[in-house]
């Protein structure tokens, strides 16, 4: 492993999306050492070096194949414009760019923006959902306190990244129409050579495998053995689920991997086909 050119992939240096990116190295496996005391750092157990870059950097390294590959929000690429390829979306870091106009004022659709002036930090998403909407208005490209920007005069409306909302609602804004929806992915450089290809193809092994347990539980339960056709046609697994006889005669355990968010709507019907001692347990890894 240590003759292998390390694949070096790009991390915010500080932030939440930094704290799920090394979350989901050590799920796969990955230990680093020293990580948040240094520019660069490299795993014990992996042929991969890490690089601490500012988020708004990490498009144009990835695109110089200055990293190999970079874990950052597809919001940030759209935004950079910049020529990288998307190998894996990560499902956490979830946002939208959205726009949003004063409470007290009366909104119907984007197209009461025309001609009005937005405040954002992100012209070039804006500016193409505008253009996709044949809106021609003032942008007003600003870095921080975006919200702030309709109470001062200094724009009608606003486009920024919204969570929970919260911020808006303190600042008296509304939000209104999604310019788009963002996730942290994994995006690839060009200019990757194909030794650090391959290593990164085993890196996406394992992150899928890591994704694919999340939201996913192990179900158990003693059925009748009577009842047990009944119980397969409830569950939604993957593909047959397993049946084994118990030691009591005419009872038999029924295993199976379920979508977390869907046990509760079956789990009265479980119940009432006969299903008893019903056991949800954690996957921590799923090999597809």
């Amino acid at each position: 492993m240590s003759s292998l050119p390390p694949l070096r992939i790009a991390v915010q240096k500080k932030g939440r999306l930094l704290d799920e990116s090394i979350q989901l190295l050590k799920e796969c496996g990955i230990k680093i050492d020293n990580g948040r005391d240094q520019l660069k750092a490299a795993a014990r157990n992996f042929p991969i070096e890490v690089l601490y870059l500012r988020n708004s950097d990490i498009p144009q390294y990835i695109q110089d194949g200055v990293a190999d590959i970079g874990i950052i929000g597809e919001n940030t690429i759209i935004e950079k414009k910049k020529e990288v390829e998307i190998v894996q979306k990560l499902g956490f870091s979830k946002c939208r760019l959205s726009l949003a106009t004063p409470k007290d004022i009366p909104y119907g659709s984007v197209q009461d923006l025309d001609g009005k002036r937005i405040a954002t930090s992100y012209p070039v998403s804006l500016q193409l959902f505008l253009d996709a909407n044949n809106i021609k208005a003032d942008i007003h490209e600003i870095s921080g306190s975006v919200e702030i920007a309709p109470n001062i005069g200094l724009a009608d409306a606003i486009c920024d990244l919204v969570s929970t909302g919260s911020t808006l609602f303190k600042n008296g804004l509304e939000e209104q129409d999604i310019v788009l929806k963002s996730e942290a992915v994994i995006a690839a450089s060009p200019k990757i050579d194909q030794e650090r290809r391959d290593i990164l193809d085993r890196l996406l092994f394992r992150v899928k495998s890591v994704l694919a347990a999340r939201n996913k539980k192990y179900l158990l339960m003693n059925v009748p053995t009577a009842k047990v056709d009944d119980i397969i046609g409830i569950l939604p697994g993957m593909r047959s689920p397993t049946v084994l006889p118990l030691a009591e005669e005419g009872w038999s355990s029924v295993h199976t991997v379920i979508d977390e968010g869907r046990f509760w709507d079956i789990i009265d019907e479980l119940r009432t086909s006969g299903a008893e001692g019903i056991l949800i347990v954690p996957i921590d890894k799923m090999i597809l």
